[in-house]
């Protein structure tokens, strides 16, 4: 089994990044891209639970929007679930 771990939208890139500016979707991407490469070490990330892997939350483009995500160390996956772009 590999260490390496992924990304995904949840439930699809259309319901959490569907209405979004292309800039956004790309530092979305990227940041999601970073999160994978840290893979146990995300959970740590941003804010919310420090027990349990509960879901995260991160400012993007200095606070002007942020990320939530989830992850499970089980699945070795970043599971990107709502963006919010205050713009």
């Amino acid at each position: 089994m590999s260490d390496a771990w992924t990304w995904h939208y949840n439930p699809d890139a259309e319901h959490v990044v569907g209405d979004l500016p292309a800039e956004v979707v790309a530092e979305v991407q990227r940041l999601a891209e970073q999160l994978a490469i840290l893979g146990r070490d995300a959970a740590e990330v941003g804010r919310g639970p420090v027990e349990g892997g509960g879901l995260r939350t991160l400012d993007i483009f200095g606070g002007r929007g942020f990320l939530m995500f989830l992850a499970p160390e089980r699945l070795r996956e970043i599971s990107v679930v709502r963006v919010v772009w205050l713009g």
